[in-house]
């Protein structure tokens, strides 16, 4: 070990030169991750002693390749920083102590297309006696380059990588905590992953877990910077990927997560390549945080072909679980495994051991609510078997339903009212679909319909523990129209016969010449000339109710138009070409020819004419004839003829 303190810069520059001259230098994509971890050996004279150890992962694959790269990675160049000032201490060449190919985790026997793998694992070690220092000391180590085939950060060949641990201060003596397993190299896509990464600490002290950033170092632009750039590092994080990111390094679903307390990393990976992955253990001692350690690594996803594989499906949208059943104790499960031949499933009921099957899918009968881990292992006891655990949850009983009330009418409120049922409560969500393309979200709505019809009205509830149900129920809102009858002109000393529609209760005002003004037709007489406006309100079954209006006109004597044009062109103006009369009972027949003696038309009421088509196409424009022959209020017939242009 080479010591100088409160080193000069110049000084440093030429131990790099120095360090330059002799060594190889490491300019390759193949570091795959690393960690820094210490013990502490006690106080002596002059400080306290520390034995620090470096471990960095190498991608050893392509041996004849990166034989060089990976010689040139021993000695490491660590340096000690003052955490107060961040000025360099004791600038180190260390080379390593152990060189051990890293175990594949990886069961290949059971897999028909076993992957390649080969990864070394250097650990160099050094003892320092540190100075009681109130700022603590910052031992960092910083290397070029990362493998270039990681898919969730940008430039990973040209992006190196600085690990990094951190020496409490004066009088504060720590071990720091150390990892037990060593990460899994391969992941199989779609397989449920389950990786315990958790750490042991030799003071007690309280340890969680969480995903946090990977930091870089020297690259490609500055490749023989094997001494340590100063610290601080924390912001000099590499660049992910979207969506990535250090909290989401790998695309799954479930969703790869690790658990803060236990420091388990699980989910489902979906998509294949190589993803950077750093864990950090945060030590707490008394409440406060006294250290972080980080790992760095690399996660492998690839297309295993496995000759056996556990599975259950996930009926659920909460995380690992096979089913929440809100409507009894009775579970069915499904097997979806492949390559088994015998089956063990344990239903996770605490405190007995008759929780069994060797059923290929068993149902089975849980004795309370609650959440229950279920375990399946195919091919139990034999080399390629394999398990998976989801959870059961149950919850009975859980229901959806409503009920609505107020005036089933156009344009009126109707009030939907909740009734789902829950043992567990609160009901926590609500959705509802009221068949018009309208939706909401809270318990009670009040809705509103724009035309009548029917409508399906959905609810979908949900309860604390994620019981979810479904209830549907037809609402009618009546297609109400209230109608007093089309305006109209008579003669005097006619009557006439009023017909309104639309309900089942009528209110005419003013009664004037009618003689019933509470039913929908009246009969009206009219012995003198005169205009008459009457109003009837109208009443529906539903209880729905509205107004219209009717215009009656008396004249003196009978009249009778036919116009000499119309323009049927769809612009709801003069569109029609029928006959205006006033005083005349009926017509006998009207007919229309076009100018070869064709019949275009022939009809027998005042009411409809002809809208200018001829054989379902529009007739030419051009001039047509018409004959009618009418009745009058005395019974006489008459006939005129004329003729009309049609004009578009």
């Amino acid at each position: 070990m080479k010591t100088q303190y409160n080193i000069k810069p110049f000084i440093r520059i030429f131990f790099i030169l120095v360090l330059l001259h002799f060594y190889y230098p490491a300019i390759a994509s193949h570091i795959v991750g690393g960690e820094v971890t210490y013990r502490f050996l006690g106080a002596e004279a002059g400080g306290y002693r520390y034995k620090i150890s470096l471990t960095i992962y190498e991608d050893c694959l392509v041996a004849d390749i990166k034989l060089g790269v990976i010689a040139g990675d021993d000695p490491a160049f660590i340096t000690v920083f003052d955490q107060g000032t961040n000025l360099p201490f004791i600038d180190t060449t260390v080379h390593y102590t152990i060189s051990d190919s890293v175990p594949s985790n990886f069961n290949n026997a059971c897999v028909t297309n076993p992957p390649q793998l080969c990864l070394l694992k250097k650990t160099f070690e050094i003892t320092y006696v540190l100075p009681p220092n109130s700022a603590g000391y910052i031992v960092a180590y910083q290397k070029c380059c990362r493998n270039n085939s990681i898919a969730n950060i940008m430039d990973p060949g040209n992006t190196g990588s600085t690990y990094f641990c951190t020496i409490p201060p004066y009088p504060v003596t720590n071990n720091s905590a150390v990892f037990k397993n060593y990460p899994p190299q391969i992941i199989c896509l779609n397989n449920p992953l389950h990786y315990d990464n958790s750490a042991t600490d030799a003071d007690g002290d309280s340890l969680s877990y969480g995903f946090c950033n990977a930091l870089i170092g020297s690259g490609n632009s500055n490749p023989y910077s094997d001494l340590p750039d100063p610290p601080p590092y924390d912001k000099d994080t590499v660049q992910w990927k979207y969506p990535y990111y250090y909290s989401n390094p790998i695309s799954g679903y479930p969703p790869i997560q690790i658990n803060p307390v236990t420091g388990e990393i699980t989910g489902t990976p979906n998509q294949k390549g190589r993803y950077l992955v750093t864990v950090c253990c945060f030590e707490w001692r008394n409440g406060e945080l006294i250290n972080t350690i980080k790992r760095e690594f690399q996660f492998v996803v690839t297309d295993c072909t496995r000759a056996v594989v556990a599975c259950m499906q996930q009926y659920s949208t909460d995380l690992n679980t096979y089913i929440v059943n809100c409507l009894n104790y009775n579970v069915h499960f499904v097997n979806c495994s492949h390559g088994g031949n015998t089956w063990h499933w344990d239903f996770g009921v605490p405190g007995i051991s008759t929780d069994v099957s060797g059923s290929f899918e068993p149902t089975f009968t849980y004795p309370d609510t609650g959440t229950f881990p279920v375990k399946l292992i195919v091919n139990p006891g034999t080399t390629c078997s394999d398990s998976i655990t989801r959870l059961v949850k149950i919850y009975p009983t859980f229901s959806a339903a409503f009920t609505d009330s107020g005036k089933h009418c156009i344009g009126a409120p109707v009030f939907f009212n909740d009734l789902s049922a829950s043992t567990i409560k609160p009901v926590s969500y609500w959705k509802w679909d009221f068949g018009d393309g309208d939706n909401s979200f809270i318990q009670n709505p009040t809705h509103s319909y724009s035309y009548g019809g029917l409508y399906r009205v959905i609810l979908v509830s949900k309860n604390i523990k994620n019981c979810i149900d479904t209830a549907s129920r037809q609402v009618t809102i009546e297609n109400f129209k209230p109608f007093a009858g089309n305006d109209t002109t008579i003669v005097k000393g006619e009557i006439i016969h009023f017909n309104a529609t639309g309900g089942s209760q009528y209110l005419w005002k003013p009664n004037t010449n009618l003689d019933e003004p509470t039913t929908p037709n009246p009969t009206g007489y009219y012995p003198d000339t005169g205009r008459f406006i009457y109003n009837v309100h109208i009443n529906s079954p539903f209880g729905c109710s509205g107004n219209d209006t009717i215009q009656v006109d008396v004249v003196n004597q009978a009249a009778f138009f036919m116009p000499t044009a119309f323009t049927p062109n769809g612009d709801g103006l003069n569109d029609v070409f029928r006959p205006l009369a006033v005083g005349y009972r009926s017509i006998k027949y009207f007919r229309i020819f076009n100018r070869w003696g064709q019949m275009v038309y022939s009809d027998n009421s005042f009411e409809t004419g002809w809208d200018g088509t001829f054989n379902n196409k529009q007739a030419d424009m051009g001039v047509y004839y018409w004959e009618i022959i009418f009745t009058d209020r005395f019974g006489k017939e008459s006939s005129l003829k004329g003729d009309v242009t049609l004009l578009r």
